[in-house]
């Protein structure tokens, strides 16, 4: 979700969708495309983020376990 809020707060969107002066600029089609990549990205990159913690945090027990051993 804050994925999908920050993008469609962004002037960028803001702009494409025609939201500012006298809906200049309308472009939906740039929507079209950036939109199901904000939610891809929203939904893996949390997932990476997590398991990139998991990992640097069990390697880093395994490190010192292999040094107080």
């Amino acid at each position: 979700m804050g994925a999908l809020w920050l993008w469609g707060a962004s002037d960028r969107t803001q702009r494409h969708l025609g939201l500012k002066f006298e809906n200049n600029g309308q472009d939906f089609g740039a929507a079209l495309v950036e939109l199901p990549l904000v939610v891809v990205v929203g939904a893996v990159l949390p997932g990476l983020v997590w398991g990139l913690g998991a990992w640097l945090l069990t390697r880093r027990g395994r490190e010192r376990s292999q040094v107080h051993g």
